[in-house]
C-alpha cells in the first residue's frame, strides 16, 4: 500500500503514510466496508487506522440506521457486526461444533430490520423474539418486523424497487448473521387482493430463510414484514429446527465475491426443486387415485357379477 508520490528535489522518497494521520483517516472514511477491511490488512499502520470503531459505526448506520437502537451490537463492536452481517452466509452451514457438543440455540434474537424503496430508508425497526419458549420452538418459524398496523410510504412502491436488510443477532455470543438476500429474488403479485410479496430469500442448504414484504404496490401501503424458514417442500420450519439453522449460519464462514449473484442463483434452483417435487406429489398422488378407483370399480363389478349368479 506505499504508494510513491513524485520524489522531490532531495531525491528522498515519499509514501502515503507520511500523510497527516487526520487525512489519512479522512480518507479511510470515505471507503466501503469491504475496501476498509482490505487497507487494514495492508501494513501495521494502516491497520490501526482502519480499525477505527467510529468509522465502522458510520459504515454499519448508513447501511443499517436500524442497529443504532441495538445494545451491544456485534459483541466485539461495529466491526465485527460488519464482518458478520454484510457478507452472505455460506450456502449450506456446516456448523464448527465445539468440543463440548453441540451448538447452544440462542434463548433470544434481535432483528435488525431495515426497508429502503428507491435508496431511500422508509422502514427500521428491531425487534426482540423470545426463543426458548415452548411456544416458539413448536410453532413454525416466524419473526415479524411490521404486521397489522401497517404504514403509508411516501410514494408509491415498485416493488423490484426495494431493498430489505434483514439481521438477525445473538444477544448472547454477540454473533450476527445476513437473513435476506438485500434485492428481490422475486415479486409474487396476488391479483384477487391486489397485494404484491416481495421476496428477499436466503438458501441455506435444503431450507430457506424467507424474508417477504407485503404491500400494495398502488397506493403505497407496506402491510407486512416478516421472515419465516421453510423446507424444501414449501412447508414451514418449527421454530426449533429454524433456530438450529440460523445458529449454525452465525457461527459458519461467509461468502465472499459474488455471493449476491450466488444467492440469487441457489434460490432458482431451489424453488425449481420444490416445484418438481410438488409436480411429482401431485403425480404420485392421481396414480394412487387412479388405482383405488380402479379397485373399487372392480370391487363393484364383481359384487354385480355375484349378484347375477347368485
Amino acid at each position: 500500500m506505499a504508494m510513491e508520490g513524485r520524489a522531490p528535489a532531495s531525491g528522498v522518497g515519499t509514501v502515503i503514510e507520511d500523510l497527516p494521520v487526520d487525512v489519512l483517516a479522512l480518507v479511510l472514511s470515505r471507503l466501503d466496508g469491504a475496501s476498509l477491511a482490505a487497507v487494514g490488512c495492508a501494513s501495521s499502520s494502516f491497520h490501526g487506522l482502519a480499525a477505527d470503531e467510529e468509522t465502522w459505526r458510520g459504515l454499519c448506520l448508513a447501511l443499517w440506521p436500524s442497529v443504532r437502537d441495538v445494545l451491544g451490537c456485534g459483541g466485539d463492536g461495529y466491526r465485527a457486526l460488519f464482518a458478520d452481517a454484510f457478507p452472505f452466509p455460506e450456502a449450506c452451514p456446516a456448523p464448527r461444533v465445539p468440543a463440548s457438543g453441540a451448538l447452544p440455540l440462542p434463548a433470544r434474537l434481535v432483528s435488525a430490520v431495515d426497508l429502503q424503496h428507491e435508496g431511500v430508508c422508509i422502514m427500521s425497526r428491531v425487534v426482540e423474539t423470545d426463543t426458548s419458549s415452548a411456544w416458539f420452538l413448536g410453532s413454525p418459524f416466524r419473526v415479524d418486523a411490521l404486521v397489522q398496523e401497517g404504514f403509508s410510504a411516501p410514494s408509491l412502491i415498485t416493488p423490484s424497487e426495494l431493498a430489505l436488510s434483514w439481521i438477525l443477532i445473538d444477544p448472547m455470543s454477540g454473533r450476527a448473521v445476513n437473513a435476506s438476500s438485500r434485492r428481490p429474488v422475486a415479486v409474487d403479485r396476488k391479483w384477487l387482493t391486489g397485494e404484491t410479496v416481495t421476496r428477499f430469500t436466503v438458501v441455506l442448504g435444503n431450507v430457506a430463510l424467507d424474508a417477504a414484504v407485503t404491500c400494495d404496490d398502488r397506493y403505497g401501503h407496506v402491510r407486512e414484514v416478516s421472515l419465516c424458514v421453510e423446507d424444501g417442500d414449501g412447508g414451514g420450519v418449527n421454530g426449533h429446527d429454524g433456530l438450529t439453522v440460523v445458529t449454525a449460519a452465525m457461527a459458519n464462514t461467509r461468502q465472499g465475491k459474488g455471493a449476491e449473484a450466488a444467492a440469487r442463483h441457489r434460490y432458482e434452483v431451489f424453488v425449481q426443486g420444490k416445484r418438481a417435487r410438488k409436480e411429482w406429489k401431485a403425480r404420485r398422488e392421481g396414480i394412487v387415485d387412479l388405482c383405488c378407483s380402479g379397485i373399487g370399480a372392480a370391487a363393484f363389478v364383481s359384487f354385480l357379477v355375484m349378484l347375477t349368479f347368485r
